[in-house]
């Protein structure tokens, strides 16, 4: 399996992806020169749990889900399908995965690595200024919602309903904006 995305359809994805819509056409550009298409068969694992922090992803086609180490064993938390991005905040601070990611169909992946992105922050492009700004609302936002969902939560009445409406925002932290 062998995918070959033109520089258009890469374009057109990125502008049509909530993380990268703030983006002009020149700013794309540099960005495509920095981004890595990866394939997955379904069931294999793009990254595992406490692994490094190297880069960030978003799915071109496709879906993963996001698994959590448990004891010995493993549960999914959230499916991500495509235009989702994952990993971003390795961005930032470099730190170990906090979860597992496994294709569960076959999917195509964009992947921007951490070494490339400071790259650009050290060169100062306008392109890595603008999405360390939507990285900030995206993370502010995700921040408000926890807090917001948690707080609901803490009034739940039955263990049941608080164990569903903790599992879905633990997955919905994963989402990439």
């Amino acid at each position: 399996m062998k995918t070959h995305i033109t520089r258009e359809r890469m374009i057109t994805f990125l502008l049509d992806t909530p993380m990268f819509e703030a983006l002009d056409p020149t700013e794309i550009q540099q960005l495509i020169n920095i981004i890595e298409v990866r394939e997955f068969a379904e069931g294999e694992t793009l990254f595992n749990e406490g692994d490094a922090g190297d880069a960030w992803y978003a799915i071109y086609r496709g879906g993963v889900d996001v698994i959590k180490n448990v004891g010995p064993d493993q549960k999914e938390i959230y499916p991500l399908a495509s235009g989702a991005c994952f990993g971003e905040i390795a961005i930032l601070d470099g730190q170990p995965r906090s979860a597992t990611i496994r294709a569960i169909e076959d999917s195509v992946v964009l992947r921007i690595s951490r070494q490339a992105f400071e790259e650009l922050l050290d060169q100062n492009h306008m392109v890595a200024n603008k999405l360390l700004r939507r990285l900030a609302v995206m993370l502010a936002q995700r921040a408000r919602s926890t807090t917001e969902r948690l707080s609901e939560l803490v009034l739940e009445a039955e263990s049941a309903q608080v164990r569903h409406g903790v599992t879905k925002l633990v997955g919905e932290s994963y989402l990439g904006g």
